[in-house]
């Protein structure tokens, strides 16, 4: 049978048709097949929203019928994914339907049994809330320091913002933070030492019309696939265009490199440093753009390594982040030492590699995009190396310019709308304002209309996320919550918290609130679980990679009891703030009265409303010239957060998606696709370097406007070795991550029988002279051992990618293969982000 497009759509609805009514399917069913007898099963509508997935933020049309989904496609109208979708975004509909979804609240009244789904019987809301807010009062009370927030990339940005304002304002505490921690953090301090604003210049067009591409630790193929297939076309369509593959393991992505460049772990900072050496010495640097635009620095070296709790008050930790200002020939004479021959020795990578590709950077005539994900940011040395590539096209001037700049790529789907752009992170504020500087903390009472000073309790950043679970495994963490994350499954080093390890007391003795839509390795930890209403289940907004906010409205009504965050999070707030004053009127009237009925003693019956006046708040932090008040307007200018401007809310319901900043031009509201590029706006250019930052028209075509002196700095940062580098006991490298059919912890993936039936389980690929010598066949059990932990898989020495001769790869997806029990905690001094892409261990038959 011809398996068309439109035969696959109605194959879907069939699927979603039959999940919805609670049926299953058979476990061979062949649902294509049955496409002709349902000829007649259409949506009566279609409704535009995002994907729930990755942080490509794909478009999806939700179709309904008799109020359920029937079925989804991909909208064509969305510009960052113009009408695909990947095979999880194909099935994105069928992870409302699992069978276990959490529909009622449930308590904890046996905490023996923590670690298990037993133990809970099921409450009220009113009970369940009461409970919650009862524990947090009490543990705060105690000590400010006891309590965390831990969110979510997976959060909408009014959801993250609600959570913040509770937290930084409310509690006037910072110890919340997002698991976008694990993924993301240092791209963020990569972009904010380098150009003091955060996020891409770029946007996704750049992929339909770069020359050269290079990937540094990026499996696209797999992690964004959409993005990919638009590096294939326009490889596949355009003569000379070339494909660089920088990575420790070979992938579906190398297939179509030119040049896969497998290197040693953490010798990624050497690579970077030989393409620099090589342009500086033999001037194939853009020197104008360097003598217009750029200033040279260096920072603290040699910063040793997080194994222990103490190590951000350390003598080095303290400074990690320092750095100070040198010249050009200063700059020069550090990075001699990295010679293609002594690069080539370090990484294993052949010296010829090394120079073509450098070759590629020194071409004025060639375009080039960077991209990472993962491979850069999970790394001891993340902020270093995300320095390090931009490094590299600064000197050559291959940045904010179509078809040339570096990418970072995000994994969940407001990494950057929600844990960036609102400041779910401990050290921040929303619109890129930090907690440590007074003036930014000025800005926030401004816009939260309060009292002058009253947000200085919070000018120390609280524990980010490594912190925070350390304390909580040591027991000085007495009350989290988590929302829209799975940390029982994902953080690193699991044994320090899970209670399997003398330092597992904090998970059984605290207090554990976990909003959660299915029982996962995190809820069968949890005292108290909230039942969650899942991505169309509500009103919601993602923010993407390419600085794309997408905002949908409700599709279909949540199932039994369950209850979208935001009134979570406020019907907590207006507990724990009961009594408290800010100024002469109550705290919770001045935080979150616009969002409440006082009538009903509840928030606002229309979601959308309560949705919008959040998002709308928060977007006077970005646009200070449409308050009234001239003192948010003279500081706003002076802080440039029109540089970060957003949309009227429906705007994005309009456009199905607008890239910030935005300008308002001739009545419509515009985006930009290359930030500090002058050029026309209405071609995707930006204007505020022009009319708004500019240093009075001294930058013509490119303004860094955000930067100091309107110039980012290029870095000089050092090879480091690993945390942990393999040995005689622990002789293989161990690298994680994901597959393409399952998404981060398989939460909802692996509720979607086809995604599951693909891909059922975990598997440890293992190079095929490595298995002969351990006496390992294809489909024994072994144990990856580490010094933390051990677990149990099935190997494998023909699975998707090959890793090489000693270094393995487990992927993180199965909560019975939890190989996060072996990984290592250490994290880069900068961002506090951990590195899950290598350790040492060794290997068993089990």
């Amino acid at each position: 049978m011809e398996i068309t497009r439109r035969s696959l759509l109605k194959a879907t609805a069939v699927s979603l048709t039959l999940a919805a009514a609670g049926c299953k399917q058979k476990e061979n069913q062949q649902v294509v097949s049955e496409a002709p007898k349902i000829s007649t099963v259409e949506p009566d509508e279609w409704k535009a929203a995002a994907c729930r997935f990755c942080g490509t933020g794909c478009g999806v049309l939700v179709g309904v019928k008799d109020g359920k989904v029937i079925a989804t496609k991909g909208d064509p109208d969305n510009r960052s994914s113009k009408g695909l979708n990947c095979i999880k975004g194909f099935y994105v509909g069928k992870i409302l339907f699992g069978e276990d979804r959490l529909t009622k609240p449930l308590i904890r009244i046996d905490k023996t049994k923590k670690g298990t789904m037993e133990g809970f019987r099921e409450a009220t809301w009113e009970e369940a809330l009461d409970l919650i807010a009862k524990n947090l009062i009490e543990n705060y009370k105690k000590d400010p320091k006891s309590i965390a927030f831990w969110g979510s990339g997976q959060q909408t940005i009014a959801d993250g913002y609600a959570s913040v304002k509770l937290w930084k304002a409310g509690l006037l505490n910072n110890n919340i933070d997002p698991n976008a921690r694990l993924c993301m953090a240092s791209a963020v301090t990569g972009f904010m030492s380098t150009f003091q604003s955060d996020e891409p210049m770029g946007s996704y067009r750049d992929l339909d019309e770069a020359d050269v591409y290079v990937t540094w630790g990026a499996n696209m193929a797999e992690m964004h696939p959409v993005l990919f297939s638009r590096i294939t076309a326009r490889k596949l369509s355009t003569p000379g265009v070339k494909f660089y593959d920088l990575t420790t393991r070979k992938s579906r992505t190398s297939e179509m490199a030119d040049t896969t460049m497998v290197f040693r772990p953490q010798t990624d900072l050497a690579i970077a440093n030989a393409i620099i050496n090589y342009l500086i010495q033999n001037n194939k640097y853009d020197k104008k753009f360097v003598d217009e635009h750029l200033q040279f620095k260096a920072g603290t070296e040699n910063l040793g390594h997080s194994y222990e709790d103490g190590y951000d008050k350390s003598e080095v930790g303290a400074v990690a982040d320092k750095d100070w200002n040198i010249t050009f020939e200063e700059f020069k004479e550090m990075v001699k030492p990295y010679t293609f021959e002594y690069v080539s020795t370090l990484s294993n990578v052949p010296a010829a590699d090394l120079e073509a590709l450098a070759k590629e950077f020194a071409d004025p005539n060639k375009k080039i995009v960077s991209l990472w994900t993962m491979g850069m940011n999970q790394h001891t040395r993340g902020t270093w190396i995300n320095n390090l590539v931009y490094n590299i096209h600064l000197l050559t001037g291959k940045i904010s310019k179509p078809g040339s700049g570096p990418f970072s790529l995000t994994g969940q789907p407001s990494a950057c709308g929600t844990a960036r752009e609102v400041g779910v992170f401990s050290h921040r504020l929303p619109s890129d304002l930090v907690v440590k500087n007074p003036e930014h903390r000025q800005y926030a009472e401004l816009v939260w209309n309060l009292p002058k000073g009253y947000l200085d309790p919070i000018e120390t950043p609280g524990y980010h996320t490594v912190k925070m679970f350390r304390e909580l495994g040591n027991g000085n963490v007495k009350f989290m919550w988590s929302m829209s994350n799975n940390w029982g499954q994902t953080m690193p080093k699991l044994n320090r918290f899970r209670g399997n390890d003398a330092n597992g007391k904090g998970v059984k003795d605290g207090f554990i609130v976990v909003s959660e839509v299915y029982p996962t390795r995190s809820t069968e930890l949890a005292d108290v679980v909230l039942p969650a209403a899942m991505w169309i289940e509500r009103e919601g907004q993602f923010g993407n990679a390419e600085r794309r906010t997408n905002v949908w409205r409700k599709v279909v009504e949540a199932p039994g009891e369950a209850k979208y965050d935001i009134w979570a999070i406020v019907q907590v707030a207006k507990r724990v703030l009961e009594g408290r004053k800010i100024g002469t009127k109550p705290a919770f009237d001045v935080l979150f009265g616009n969002v409440w009925d006082y009538d009903k003693n509840d928030l606002l019956e229309d979601e959308y409303e309560v949705n919008k006046r959040l998002f709308e708040e928060y977007r006077s932090f970005t646009n200070p010239h449409l308050n009234q008040n001239k003192e948010i307007q003279e500081l706003g200018k002076k802080l440039k957060l029109k540089a970060k401007q957003i949309a009227p809310y429906d705007e994005y319901i309009k456009q199905h998606g607008i890239a910030w900043p935005v300008r308002e031009v001739n009545g419509e509201w515009v985006e930009t696709n290359w930030r500090y590029a002058n050029g026309k706006q209405e071609d995707g250019f930006d204007q505020y370097g022009i009319e708004e930052f500019g240093a009075a028209g001294k930058y013509q075509e490119i303004d860094f406007y955000k930067s100091t002196d309107h110039r980012p700095s290029v870095i000089f940062r050092p090879f480091e070795d690993a945390a942990e580098i393999p040995d005689e006991e622990y002789p293989y490298w161990l690298c994680t991550g994901r597959v393409l059919e399952h998404w981060h912890s398989g939460t909802m993936t692996r509720r979607v029988p086809e995604l599951h039936r693909a891909v059922p389980e975990a598997l440890c690929e293992i190079h095929p002279d490595d298995a002969i010598s351990l006496g390992i066949k294809d489909g024994d059990m072994v144990k990856v051992v580490s010094r933390r932990g051990e677990v149990a898989v099935k190997a494998t020495t023909k699975g998707r990618g090959n890793p090489p001769k000693g270094l393995i790869y487990v992927p993180f997806f199965a909560e019975e293969t939890l190989i996060n029990l072996v990984t290592l905690d250490c994290y880069c001094p900068i961002s506090k982000q951990p590195d899950y892409k290598k350790c040492a261990v060794k290997i068993v038959k089990a």
